[in-house]
This record gives structure tokens, C-alpha cells and sequence, in this order.
């Protein structure tokens, strides 16, 4: 007896969102009828895939290895699709990006959406390494990294390369000046982003190297966040000049003594690079990038 796709999609979707409403809501299905599939596979083979409690779904190691299993066999369904999706010159379909910041690749699909209005967008928004995770999760076909990542399962393109800037409210008394140097930084109270984040690590490494330490004032999970609170006089900030963007109000700041450089790396599966949507996307961007007004 062959097994239940039904069955191996309502496991799968559980597994991946970590809740049976979730599921349910992703698969256009009421909540009863995902928990009947699952249970109907569990008692097929006698086995437990799901630990459930009131309020968490969590996977056993049986589950955890199911889960790797169904991974790459809907992954293959979705480039089956992708293809069959190309035969229709891309009129239709969907990518989904894994970013730290919409700004970096906002350009690439505008230029591609012009050129293909079928296709639909998704961004997700993260660290760089939860943009790793999701692509190699194979929940997303892009991520775009702000660091470079050595993996031969990857195809990579740089769209960018730029330093450290600080950033103050116009009211800051730094705002009369042009650049700081390190050891201001060092003095300042700083709003940050998160531990994963790039820009934090390479400055937390710039002020080691130079033998000081930061002041956090306080930890910000998202750019737009510290933004939002550097505007509010709450420190300072620090961003990699490529994703400065416009903030009214705010006053840059060059750091005279930083040799550090953020890079913004597109990233896809190299297995999936030749997916019709994906190709095209990769197209796009490289022409992109080789005009010389890029």
C-alpha cells in the first residue's frame, strides 16, 4: 500500500509550523481534519511523530527524520511546478526572499516585475542567519547575506560592499560634526541590533581589535527598530552604509578609523538555480549589476 500524499502533507505542514492551526490555515483545512491525517499515519506504522501538548507540537526524533524525508520530496513538487510554470513564459508563479533589509534587493524586483508583473513576491524579514536557515529549510528561494558564506551547495552574486556609518537624531550634539572615530563609539551609548546581526558583530570585532569595548544602551531586534529609537534620542547608531536609506531627520556620520566593509550577498540553492524563476531572477539581477550606473 502506497503512502498517503494527504497524509505526508499534514505531517509536513505540523512539522514545519510547529501547530496544528497553523497547518490548517496554510492547507486551507479545518483543524480536525489535519489532526485526523497525522493521526492516521502515526497509527498505519505504529509510530510517534508528534509529542502534542495544550499549547506546543514538537517532533520526536522520528518525526525530526520524517521531517528531512518530506523536506526534499515537497521541495522537488515545488521545482516540478516551477517548471511547469515556465512553460508558461512566466506569466505566474511565486518567489520568496529571505532578507535582512527589503532595501537591498528592492530595485531587482521592480526591475523583474516590470518585465514579469505575473509573479508574485514574498519577503521574510531576519539575521542572516535565519535567512540562511530559511533557504536551506527550503522555505525560501533567495536569501541575501550580510556576510560571506563559504558552501558549495550555493551559488552566490555580491550586490554590494560599503562601511560602517553612524547615525544621530539632528538635535545630537554629533550632528554639527562630519565623521567620529572608534573611540567615541566606545564613550556613546548605542542602540544595537541583535547578537546575530552583522553590523554588530563587525563592530564589536573592530572595537576588540582596537582594544575597547561598546556601551550598549539597548538591543533592537530589527533595522527599522533602531532607527526608531536612535530618532527617539535613545544612542546611537550603526548601519552599513548601503542600507542608510532616507530617514528624515537623521544625521550620518563617517567613521574615520573603521577598514571594515559590510558586503550584501544574493544567495540560491545551487540545485535550484536552474529553476525557470529562479534563473530569471538571477538574470535579472546580474544585468542589473554589470551597468555601469549600478
Amino acid at each position: 500500500m502506497s503512502l498517503s500524499h494527504a497524509q505526508l502533507r499534514a505531517f509536513h505542514a505540523v512539522a514545519v509550523h510547529g501547530s496544528f492551526t497553523r497547518a490548517a490555515e496554510r492547507l486551507c483545512l479545518s483543524q480536525p481534519a489535519v489532526s485526523d491525517q497525522v493521526r492516521k499515519l502515526e497509527e498505519r506504522f505504529g509510530v510517534s511523530l508528534l509529542r502534542r501538548s495544550r499549547r506546543t507540537v514538537a517532533l520526536t526524533d522520528l518525526g525530526e527524520r520524517l521531517l528531512g524525508i518530506t523536506q526534499r520530496l515537497f521541495a522537488a513538487a515545488d521545482e516540478a511546478e516551477a517548471l511547469l510554470a515556465g512553460a508558461r513564459d512566466l506569466q505566474s508563479g511565486k518567489l520568496t526572499l529571505a532578507v535582512d533589509s527589503p532595501m537591498h534587493v528592492r530595485r531587482f524586483i521592480a526591475r523583474f516585475q516590470a518585465r514579469h508583473p505575473g509573479v508574485r513576491f514574498q519577503l521574510m524579514t531576519g539575521n542572516t542567519d535565519a535567512a540562511l536557515s530559511r533557504l536551506f529549510e527550503h522555505r525560501a528561494d533567495f536569501a541575501v547575506l550580510g556576510r560571506t558564506v563559504e558552501d558549495p551547495r550555493l551559488l552566490s552574486v555580491e550586490l554590494s560592499r560599503a562601511p560602517l556609518i553612524a547615525f544621530v537624531p539632528a538635535d545630537h550634539p554629533w550632528a554639527r560634526w562630519r565623521a567620529i572615530r572608534l573611540a567615541d563609539l566606545a564613550r556613546a551609548p548605542l542602540v544595537l541590533r541583535e547578537r546575530g546581526s552583522m553590523t554588530r558583530q563587525a563592530l564589536e570585532a573592530e572595537l576588540r581589535a582596537a582594544g575597547m569595548a561598546l556601551t550598549p544602551a539597548i538591543e533592537a531586534e530589527g533595522r527599522e527598530a533602531v532607527f526608531e529609537l536612535v530618532a527617539a534620542g535613545l544612542g546611537v547608531g550603526i548601519v552599513s552604509a548601503a542600507e542608510a536609506g532616507h530617514h528624515p531627520g537623521m544625521h550620518r556620520l563617517a567613521i574615520e578609523d573603521s577598514g571594515h566593509c559590510m558586503t550584501e550577498t544574493l544567495v540560491c540553492l545551487r540545485q535550484q538555480s536552474e529553476r525557470r524563476l529562479v534563473a530569471a531572477f538571477l538574470e535579472v539581477v546580474r544585468e542589473a549589476l554589470a551597468e555601469p550606473e549600478w
